[in-house]
């Protein structure tokens, strides 16, 4: 009997389908273009700061609305392969479920991961460039955590989006739940009261740097520690469903 699939191999074999998905392209392009995008033009009208935190952090507000297409790759590459069908060769090919899963999510998480952070150094070069700060606006202190937070956020969002995917397995039911988890009920529940604005902070919520985007709510580390909490909630979930059930 042969042994299990070397890890790395299934790796590569995730990235191979998530590159050659035209979606994933357009969803590249619509996250460069809006995340590099505003923050080019936000730094361009900010002329001048008192900070080089608050600097960056205009920068950033493209990945507020950017996020959106992380949520729609995500959970087409997890939700894709149930529609197709293709999820039966992928799993004769990968039987440890969990195994399979577990690569998916990495390969979606680490290209989030790594194209955050190389758009939020871009945003960090458009606030160095174009806007006015007392000492500059160097890559530490504050300003780095910022873009680490970013860096984060937006992977734990991946993270969510493809345990949605695999859970619902349906691309549009996933999307629509990403976009309500983190969009629609984080600025709907604060209209309930205090009970409402509670769970609101339970909510996870995409983020700018610090900051959650266009709600109030938690800031830096707790948020993304519920961000986390969601995430590997539903990830778990996701797998221990996916063993149970039928493909």
């Amino acid at each position: 009997m042969s042994g299990p699939v070397p890890f790395l191999a299934v790796l590569r074999s995730e990235t191979t389908k998530l590159v050659t998905l035209r979606s994933t392209w357009w969803a590249i392009g619509g996250y460069v273009l809006v995340a590099g995008g505003f923050g080019w033009l936000a730094a361009s009208t900010n002329p001048s700061a008192d900070s080089a935190s608050s600097a960056v952090r205009i920068t950033l507000i493209g990945f507020g609305f950017a996020q959106f297409a992380v949520v729609a790759v995500a959970v087409v590459a997890a939700a894709g392969e149930f529609a197709s069908g293709s999820v039966l060769s992928s799993l004769a090919a990968v039987p440890r479920r969990v195994r399979w899963l577990a690569a998916k999510t990495a390969v979606v998480a680490g290209g989030v991961a790594v194209l955050t952070g190389a758009l939020g150094l871009v945003c960090w070069l458009a606030a160095r460039t174009l806007t006015a700060v007392p000492g500059g606006v160097p890559l530490t202190g504050a300003v780095g955590r910022d873009l680490l937070l970013q860096v984060a956020g937006a992977a734990l969002i991946g993270v969510l989006a493809v345990g949605l995917g695999a859970l619902l397995r349906s691309t549009a039911g996933g999307i629509s739940a990403g976009v309500a988890l983190v969009f629609a009920l984080p600025l709907l529940l604060p209209l309930f009261g205090s009970a409402g604005e509670w769970l609101a902070e339970a909510m996870p919520v995409l983020r700018v740097g610090a900051d959650p985007f266009l709600v109030a709510g938690t800031t830096g580390t707790v948020g993304l520690a519920v961000t986390a909490g969601w995430a590997v909630g539903v990830w778990a979930l996701a797998a221990v469903l996916l063993v149970r059930r039928d493909v």
